[in-house]
């Protein structure tokens, strides 16, 4: 199944007899955005909070750990998710939070899920006010996989035998700057590919093939393991996502820079170059 849908795909698909499960996760690094929900969303969708719901206390993990799994799993089952139901997911249009929310349902067993692409922003169908009706509750249970998932040595591992890409700003990455957190740079070996370059002007994702002769240029063949982290595990499963739509599998480092870089221990590369 494609990764995405489009605006006009997901209208059809509402109007029809097997609905899919509309999940909104709008955030911003201020808080919840349930307020903008409130004002405005697609009919149907149920609000998830990203930092309530899809990652655990920022702390030694990163500033968006992994959630505990059996409260992931209430929240999903709450806003109507069942194994056997198509989801879709969408945010305000950059994608980043419902790329996160795509990775974590993959991840734990979900075998349908969808980004809007080009989020909300490319939607002209009606809006719904108000905190919206609570849906009938769903059955998914989450039964994570070993597969799609890194962890820091994990993640230096791939960089020195696949291939580790770097989702942030590639100033970022060259330790030219550092917004956020302890210590600027990247981790050794891993390749610069900022997530930005992956949509067009408005939001939605390049051409499948143009993505893919983007990646299949750095060495991502399709038969090379590939990981990707970013600041904080939100825009790099956006380009985890990228891949998908480029059809080539790759594994999360949830903790990523935020993790890596509040370990003394790890050692840190800047600079253009990998290592």
């Amino acid at each position: 199944m494609n990764a995405i849908i489009s605006a006009s795909e997901l209208a059809s698909d509402l109007a029809g007899e097997n609905p899919p499960v509309l999940l909104d996760v709008r955030w911003q690094h201020q808080g919840s955005m349930r307020d903008a929900y409130e004002e405005g969303h697609i009919p149907s969708a149920v609000f998830v909070d990203l930092d309530a719901d899809l990652a655990g206390p920022a702390g030694p993990g990163g500033r968006h750990p992994l959630p505990d799994l059996e409260h992931f799993g209430a929240v999903m089952r709450a806003a109507g998710v069942s194994p056997d139901r198509d989801v879709v997911v969408y945010d305000g249009g950059q994608n980043w939070a419902a790329a996160r929310l795509w990775w974590m349902l993959r991840w734990t067993g979900h075998p349908s899920v969808r980004v809007l692409d080009g989020g909300l922003a490319l939607w002209t169908g009606s809006l719904e006010t108000g905190a919206g009706t609570a849906p009938a509750e769903g059955s998914f249970e989450p039964a994570p996989t070993s597969t799609d998932f890194l962890d820091a040595d994990s993640a230096a591992a791939l960089a020195r035998s696949g291939l580790l890409l770097d989702a942030r700003a590639a100033e970022r990455y060259r330790g030219e700057v550092e917004p956020i957190d302890r210590v600027a740079g990247h981790i050794p070996g891993a390749v610069s590919v900022p997530t930005t370059e992956n949509v067009e002007e408005d939001g939605r994702f390049k051409p499948a093939a143009e993505l893919a002769d983007r990646f299949k240029a750095l060495g991502a063949s399709g038969t090379s393991e590939v990981g990707v982290y970013c600041g904080s595990g939100v825009s790099g499963a956006h380009e985890v996502l990228a891949l998908a739509v480029a059809g080539i599998p790759a594994a999360l480092y949830v903790g990523s820079w935020s993790e890596w870089s509040a370990d003394g221990s790890r050692p840190v590369a800047t600079g253009p170059d990998p290592q």
